[in-house]
């Protein structure tokens, strides 16, 4: 009798909660006892788990229960106990109707909770997730085409230990409160890139952030047109607020999701019971308490525990992320990130676009992010090269690289090391913020003024003279042409050469680039060749900012603790003044001046063409990085030496 009494009380709760007025009050009664003290660990157990349902369906209740409605006193014990549904109830009909959690089972017996169990109860449940917000299940069979090309099979508990203890967060130092902390190493290759959208949007964006479709590429086409005025962002970093940084945050991440899925969609991967916005200051402190204890080691754990949802709609998927950004913040979120981006791509054509993918994504044996995670982000595909289009190997081989032009780009010391070759695509993106690639880390350039990225008068003449060259050479890139080519050539670009020096150039049947260049040099710009006989038309000087996202001890000498210096951890930014000379000037006219930086210039975002300042250049690593983008570049800072590992 008492469960069949308990039943026909469950019964009128689920009309409650339906209707949200209660029906005709039937006579009371009396639910169980609660259990015995004594009790085995066992039944201990089982009686947690139904506390935990119990406050679940009084959650529920309260919150579908209109105001002026008052709960009546029927089909429930005393005002302080709450009944758990037998499991005479079907359980698809407990879904439908009550949104239930689906990996909480039902007890074969009731039970009676205490009021003052139910509020730590609900510590566990603080989320209740809607039907539209619980997402999708993976399939087993995602789950483990997922895990197998993200870590491969051997993957060591090391690995997992760093992709699973990176947050997306900020730095709370004020010097770099635009910058995203890292704490494991990695994850970097996806916290650089998502830092340089970031800055993207803090920099050029700043205006706009509230608009939920800013990272629409049509909005962005008319920004950049804006930008490329003599206007340049400011470097106030520490007066960026934590509602700017977020919103900041949530656009880059919605436009990286959208480039992976071609414009067309956004897969969000999120950890089912934990992604509803909840209330109060310490959502962090309440989602990372939800995520306590819980791993993701193998295939089954993502089936068991991810979630997925995916948008067509640009607004809407910035407000669910906006909404749920305390777990993205929360250590799981780099990885939750990742995981994203690969399904808006699709596993299918993230294996088509790489040349070998029988290799996992998170490379042994140190779990660092592939030049394929990274390129999957900045170009929205999962390409393992970074030089421009395809390489033909002959016999229907090839090699993949960049696809199309990029809003970030990418920089690399293997270059430096004749290790590889970035195209154009990743050198000169569409706002000037570089990822930076050494052997083992990645961090983050960027400028405040896109005018770096021009040329000058003469740096258009020398690409329109090359591009003219480069269509007439049938060699593959041989870099020579045919006489009857080359004549084309002074043709397209308005060359008149004297004739004896013409006869010297063609005498032998062939042009080689070197040879054509070396005359072009000798010969005056009115008769449309390269000679410049100051050496600094064309030099450039500007400022450029490097960012370390990796949190290292440096000492805190503000004076604040009365014990003097202090190493604290934090990300590091250096200001670095880059003075570049024209790429045609001499090489002993570099010997006799000193390049220098704008530093004596009053507005240091602003190109500068003023003769170059007296002062001795700096060298690190960085620096060959910077060569590859802006070739024989002159680099100074003022502390420490940037560093990029």
């Amino acid at each position: 009798m008492g469960d069949r009494d308990e039943e026909e009380e469950l019964q009128m709760a689920l009309r409650m909660s339906l209707h949200g007025s209660p029906p005709a009050q039937p006579e009371p009664k009396r639910s169980k006892p609660p259990s015995p003290a004594g009790e085995s660990p066992e039944a201990e157990a089982r009686r947690k788990q139904r506390e935990l349902m119990a406050a679940a369906a009084e959650k529920r209740l309260r919150s579908v229960a209109p105001p002026a409605a008052v709960a009546p006193p029927v089909a429930v014990a005393p005002l302080s106990a709450v009944v758990v549904p037998p499991p005479s109830q079907p359980t698809a009909v407990v879904a439908e109707q009550t949104s239930a959690p689906e990996d909480v089972k039902v007890e074969s017996e009731s039970t009676v909770v205490p009021m003052e169990d139910v509020k730590e109860a609900e510590v566990e449940l603080e989320v209740d997730v809607g039907e539209e917000e619980k997402g999708e299940e993976l399939h087993p069979e995602l789950a483990e085409k997922l895990w197998l090309m993200v870590f491969g099979s051997g993957v060591s508990k090391a690995v997992l230990a760093q992709w699973s203890n990176q947050g997306i967060r900020f730095s709370s130092d004020p010097e770099t409160a635009m910058g995203l902390v890292q704490h494991e190493g990695g994850p970097c290759g996806v916290l650089a890139t998502v830092q340089a959208y970031v800055l993207k949007y803090l920099l050029f964006f700043s205006d706009n952030l509230g608009n939920p479709e800013v990272s629409d590429p049509s909005f962005a086409l008319g920004q950049r047109r804006f930008y490329q005025s003599s206007f340049a962002a400011r470097d106030d970093f520490s007066s960026l607020t934590e509602d700017g940084k977020t919103r900041a945050l949530v656009h880059a991440m919605v436009e990286i999701l959208f480039l992976c899925g071609t414009g067309k969609r956004a897969v969000v991967a999120f950890i089912g019971g934990v992604t509803r916005e909840v209330s109060g200051l310490d959502n962090n402190q309440k989602v990372d308490a939800a995520l306590e204890g819980l791993s993701l080691e193998s295939a089954i754990d993502f089936q068991k525990v991810l979630r997925i949802s995916t948008f067509t709609s640009r607004k809407d998927a910035f407000n669910m992320l906006l909404a749920n950004i305390p777990l993205f913040q929360s250590r799981l979120g780099a990885m939750l990130f990742l995981i994203s981006s690969l399904l808006s791509r699709g596993l299918d054509c993230i294996q088509a676009d790489r040349d070998d993918p029988s290799q996992p994504l998170v490379t042994a044996p140190f779990g660092h992010a592939s030049q394929e995670i990274v390129n999957l982000l900045l170009c929205g595909e999962a390409v393992p090269n970074v030089f421009d289009g395809k390489m033909d190997l002959g016999g229907g081989m090839s090699l993949k690289g960049i696809p199309n032009d990029v809003e970030v780009g990418f920089l690399t010391l293997l270059e430096s090391l004749n290790l590889c070759k970035v195209g154009q695509y990743l050198k000169c993106p569409k706002w000037p913020i570089w990822v930076v690639g050494s052997e083992s880390h990645y961090t983050v350039l960027f400028a405040l003024n896109p005018n770096v990225q021009e040329e000058n008068e003469l740096e258009e003449r020398e690409s329109k003279i090359r591009r003219a060259f480069d269509a007439q050479d049938q060699s593959g890139g041989g870099g020579f042409i045919a006489v009857e080519g080359f004549q084309q050539v002074l043709r397209d670009t308005d060359i008149t050469f004297p004739s004896d020096k013409l006869d010297d150039l063609c005498n032998a049947g062939v042009i080689v680039w070197s040879e054509f260049w070396q005359a072009l040099l000798q010969l005056d710009k009115r008769a449309g060749g390269m000679k410049d006989p100051t050496g600094l038309m064309g030099k450039k000087q500007f400022t450029i900012y490097h960012f370390n996202g990796i949190a290292k001890s440096v000492l805190n000498g503000s004076g604040n603790t009365g014990g003097g210096s202090t190493p604290i951890q934090r990300p590091r930014i250096c200001k670095l003044n880059v003075s570049v000379p024209p790429r045609w000037t001499q090489d002993e006219y570099l010997a006799d001046v000193v390049s220098s930086s704008a530093s004596g210039s009053k507005n240091d975002s602003v190109l500068s063409l003023a003769p170059p300042v007296q002062t001795a250049c700096q060298h690190a690593p960085l620096v060959d990085c910077i060569r590859t983008r802006w070739p024989r570049a002159a680099c100074s800072w003022s502390g420490d030496v940037p560093s990029i590992v």
